[in-house]
């Protein structure tokens, strides 16, 4: 199960440093193309989906192996118990440190199945934006760059690559939110970096760290960040 790149598993839970490119369950319009709990059951049996990242995102994510604990992890992100930290790169440096940003998102908009603010018809959204590093002047991207930590305290599809969008600060390489075409880094420059919940039997609070990418981190070295 090495290729899996697995974090952490016991009887109840497995934890995955997921790769960017693949999509975490079946997708309608590529039904054979591979994908993570295929991945997973393949090798374990049974396994429950208690949350999701993009197809196009890196990082961290946990599965339940019991019914037991995929109730208690599904409660946990009901309530908003589990903490999940993202870092970015994006295009263009913020004149904030920090920023809460509550733009209302309507998803699955057009034939590109966007997400999109909608303050009349969009449902609630929330998410913590904080600047760790920037470069204001970078021969690589006019723009400038930063990284970002961004802690979403909602869970809608593509929710921080829309907000940064709507702060006028998008993803590199996130061409779908009007990000410039670039060779740095060839998907949205984001990694689920960090997940902390109760664990399901032991209700001791764990934390998990996936490390950055190859591309993630080569992107951050080109732009000295």
């Amino acid at each position: 199960m090495d290729e899996l790149n697995i974090i952490f598993k016991d009887a109840h839970i497995i934890v995955i440093n997921k790769p960017a490119g693949l999509s975490v369950l079946t997708e309608g319009w590529e039904p054979d193309a591979p994908y993570l709990v295929k991945q997973l059951e393949e090798k374990l049996g049974t396994v429950w989906v208690v949350h999701r990242l993009d197809k196009f995102t890196s990082g961290v994510i946990v599965f339940a192996l019991t019914a037991d604990a995929h109730r208690s992890l599904n409660i946990q992100f009901e309530k908003h118990e589990v903490e999940k930290v993202y870092r970015a790169i994006t295009v263009g440096v913020p004149g904030w440190k920090e920023r809460v940003t509550k733009f209302p998102l309507r998803v699955n908009v057009g034939h590109k199945h966007r997400t999109m603010v909608d303050n009349k018809n969009g449902v609630r959204a929330e998410t913590r934006f904080r600047v760790l590093n920037y470069v204001q002047i970078s021969p690589e991207l006019a723009e400038g760059a930063a990284l970002v930590e961004a802690s979403p305290m909602t869970g809608r599809t593509h929710q921080i690559r829309v907000h940064a969008y709507a702060l006028g600060f998008p993803l590199l390489g996130d061409t779908l939110y009007s990000a410039p075409e670039t060779d740095i880094i060839a998907r949205p420059a984001l990694h689920a970096y960090h997940l902390s919940f109760n664990h399901p039997v032991s209700n001791e609070r764990v934390k998990f760290t996936a490390p950055y990418p190859d591309d993630f981190a080569a992107a951050l070295k080109r732009l000295k960040l």
